[in-house]
């Protein structure tokens, strides 16, 4: 049986790629997948208590955190695919200002 403290551990790598991500990328997609990275080593935490604890709330919060990252992703790409389309770039720092 693998211990808690690896999950704990690989959440926590996983968790500071994508602030280290999220913090140096420029480009909207990667911060994007970064943010996503993020979630999901918070999931990968729920799941590792939930089951050390032998609980599903765990779990459900694992639910929940799916279906908000869904809804994220559905906004999120939306806005990108406008922000392309007004401004040709995907550029964090050209697409800054509030006017076109």
């Amino acid at each position: 049986m693998i211990p808690l403290s690896w999950y704990l551990a690989l959440s926590a790598v996983l968790f500071s790629i994508g602030v280290v991500g999220v913090l140096v990328q420029r480009n909207v997609i990667a911060l994007f997948m970064c943010i996503e990275l993020m979630l999901n080593a918070v999931n990968l935490t729920f799941v590792a208590f939930s089951r050390f604890l032998d609980q599903t709330t765990g779990q459900l919060f694992v639910f929940i955190v799916m279906a908000v990252a869904a809804a994220e992703a559905a906004v999120g790409l939306a806005i990108i695919i406008s922000l392309f389309r007004n401004r040709e770039t995907l550029n964090v720092d050209e697409a800054d200002l509030l006017k076109l």
